[in-house]
């Protein structure tokens, strides 16, 4: 669900992650008109977009030349400002999650819930969170997007996690 701090969670997260060893890398695949360039204090001029309309050229020169480094530490591919439809987005998607995974100590994926092609790249991660907050419609959505992941990907590597937690909340 939109709004439950998600993008947020895992600006969070990587940026985080950058102020340990290792490299961080962070993919928004919200295709268009994500968030985490905002968040990250960056103005990137390429995108998740170019990087799959060329899923093609992926070599390392290719790849440091569309990702954005940020003040905020973490290496970031962004969303686009223009609307993408895909062709054939698993396939792509997925070399991508895959390419950047061998390339970065930590690969950090801000996925749509509602995208087929950007679940379907989850098969490399080794965790999954899905993010929900207080409201019931919230809960009971992220309890079952959870159950479908954990069935697909395994109970161990799936997990939920609340933003803004209120322990005076019903819920």
């Amino acid at each position: 669900k939109g709004g439950v701090g998600t993008t947020t969670t895992a600006v969070n997260v990587a940026a985080a992650l950058s102020q340990g060893s290792g490299t961080v890398l962070f993919i928004d695949l919200h295709l268009s008109h994500g968030d985490a360039a905002v968040f990250l204090g960056a103005e990137p001029r390429f995108s998740v977009v170019d990087a799959l309309e060329n899923a093609h050229r992926l070599d390392l020169a290719f790849f440091k030349g569309v990702v954005a480094r940020t003040k905020a530490g973490p290496d970031l591919l962004a969303s686009s400002d223009r609307a993408f439809v895909p062709a054939s987005a698993t396939q792509h998607v997925r070399q991508l999650v895959e390419f950047a995974a061998r390339t970065y100590t930590y690969t950090i994926l801000d996925v749509p819930r509602s995208d087929a092609a950007a679940l379907d790249a989850l098969d490399v991660a080794t965790r999954i969170l899905v993010v929900a907050n207080q409201e019931l419609a919230t809960v009971r959505n992220a309890a079952r997007i959870a159950e479908a992941l954990r069935h697909r990907y395994g109970k161990e590597r799936v997990g939920i996690i609340v933003s803004r937690y209120d322990s005076s909340s019903e819920i």
